[in-house]
């Protein structure tokens, strides 16, 4: 794309995010990869993600991406103990009763993701503050709009407050991201140090670094980690949550050995983040096999309609 594309493209991508979804995502794809997409026969991982957010619409993804809803799912699934524990859930951030809750404890968003607030003391918490934060937060539906990750699109927005997770020792939860395809996580997205030296690294199963990694803009995971007493346990849990699914990332916590569920996202970094070396852009887009689609149809609505 040249430089006279990409300062169009950003100059009017709010306008352009009208377009139509087909025509949208080749767009955003060649911005953010310099490559073309083909979505007749796309390739590579983020390519085959664009498709996903045009094609593959089951209704049961918006209850999967949705921070609240998705608590039933994983409850139904694997088991409510698996949960993080939930203070309370509201609609607006007006109504949260501050007096309520413990010292410390984490809002997030249900809609989208990154907006989170820890709050560590309550003592020293500036409510209005968060409160006008957190309705500018509710005011937007990001995801949909910015990237067309249709799973979002019907996602009502509410603010969930959960638990403050500690891991003893460490300052900072591990993230582990679990990328499974047909129901089968093939590696590990391991992200560390969020809040003072962000790190990532990619393992296989059995939790040895592998020579890839996901976006250079982050530092990278240069030695081994310690594998997690609790690994196998969640491998097991992303492939039953992840069942039935062509394509779909499984995010854990562990937390002093206990295993708590995270999210669950099918757009990983809204297609905008590439592996390196280039060549695992290919590599790994061909664990996803994408469903056929029926010649009746330009969608799939349920997982009942998947083939292959």
């Amino acid at each position: 794309m040249s430089n006279k594309i990409r300062r169009f493209f950003l100059r009017h991508l709010r306008k352009m995010r009208s377009l139509p979804p087909k025509i949208y995502v080749k767009i955003h794809y060649e911005h953010f990869s310099g490559k073309p997409l083909d979505l007749n026969n796309p390739k590579e991982f983020n390519a085959k993600i664009e498709w996903y957010k045009v094609f593959f619409r089951p209704k049961i993804l918006t209850k999967l991406v949705d921070k609240y809803e998705v608590r039933s799912y994983v409850k139904e699934k694997i088991g409510e103990h698996y949960l993080n524990e939930l203070y309370a859930v509201y609609d607006q951030p007006e109504d949260i009763d501050f007096n309520s809750l413990p010292n410390q404890f984490v809002i997030k968003a249900n809609h989208t993701n990154g907006h989170n607030y820890i709050v560590k003391n309550k003592d020293n918490l500036d409510k209005k503050k968060v409160i006008q934060l957190f309705k500018k937060w509710l005011g937007k539906n990001q995801y949909y709009k910015r990237g067309q990750e249709w799973a979002y699109k019907d996602v009502k927005p509410k603010i969930i407050i959960e638990k403050f997770l500690k891991e003893d020792g460490k300052n900072d939860l591990v993230d582990y991201k679990f990328y499974c395809f047909r129901g089968e996580p093939k590696f590990i997205d391991v992200h560390l140090d969020r809040e003072e030296d962000h790190k990532q690294g990619c393992f296989d199963l059995e939790f040895n670094l592998l020579p890839f990694g996901k976006s250079k803009t982050y530092k990278t995971i240069s030695s081994e980690l310690e594998k997690p007493s609790n690994l196998e346990e969640m491998v097991r849990l992303s492939r039953i949550l992840a069942e039935k699914l062509p394509f779909a990332r499984v995010d854990f916590y562990s937390v002093n050995g206990k295993t708590i569920f995270g999210e669950m996202t099918f757009y990983p970094s809204d297609a905008r983040k590439e592996f390196y070396p280039e060549k695992y852009n290919k590599i790994i887009g061909d664990y996803f096999i994408l469903p056929k689609l029926n010649a009746n149809k330009d969608t799939i609505t349920s997982l009942e309609q998947i083939e292959y």
